[in-house]
Parts: structure tokens; C-alpha cells; sequence
């Protein structure tokens, strides 16, 4: 099981929004709905004992060991672009996608 990446760019903003809000880590984690079959949820929040911790250039992110396992080989990255900006996971178990990227199937 792969280990997840996060970008630089991802890190940087992590730690930004860390600072301003004055949180320990920034939660990624995967739930059952959306048009998919799972989605990906991001919030401020602190590390839980059982979660998998992994830091970056000041940046932490914890996910908790059911998400790790939809999640093992992602890259959790930021993006800014025209409509908005937007954390983005490429996750290569994901086999199918919607429209707006925070959905997927894994059948």
C-alpha cells in the first residue's frame, strides 16, 4: 500500500490556512455518497490517535485508516485556476470520476 504525497503547493497552503485558523492539521478523509459512490471531505481538525500523520514543509495532514486504504498512492495537491482554487486528490484507485472531481467509484 502506497504512502500519500503531498505536493508543495498543496503544503504551502496547508500551512497557511493552519496559521490563520490557528488548527493543528487539515483532515482528509473519504465518506460514502456523492454521484459516485464515495467522496472526499477536507477539514480543519486535530490528529485522532489511530490517524496516519504526514507532514510537509510545516504543513500536517492526518487521515484516518479506512480513508488510507481508498486513498493509498494519492497526491493531495492545490490548485488555482479562473473558477476558484481547490484542493484535488489524483488518486489512481479511483476507476471512474463526475464532473466536479470530488466523487469517484472504485468498482
Amino acid at each position: 500500500m502506497g504512502q500519500v504525497a503531498v505536493t508543495e503547493r498543496a503544503a504551502r497552503r496547508i500551512a497557511e490556512i493552519m496559521a490563520a485558523e490557528g488548527r493543528d492539521a487539515l483532515r482528509v478523509a473519504v465518506l460514502a455518497g456523492g454521484c459516485n459512490g464515495f467522496q472526499y471531505r477536507f477539514e480543519l481538525d486535530a490528529q485522532a490517535d489511530e490517524d496516519v500523520v504526514i507532514e510537509r514543509a510545516g504543513a500536517k495532514v492526518v487521515i484516518d485508516p479506512v480513508s488510507l486504504d481508498l486513498l493509498a498512492g494519492a497526491e493531495l495537491d492545490y490548485a488555482e485556476e479562473l473558477m476558484g482554487s481547490y484542493f484535488a486528490v489524483k488518486n489512481p484507485n479511483a476507476k471512474s470520476a463526475c464532473g466536479c472531481g470530488t466523487s469517484f467509484s472504485v468498482d
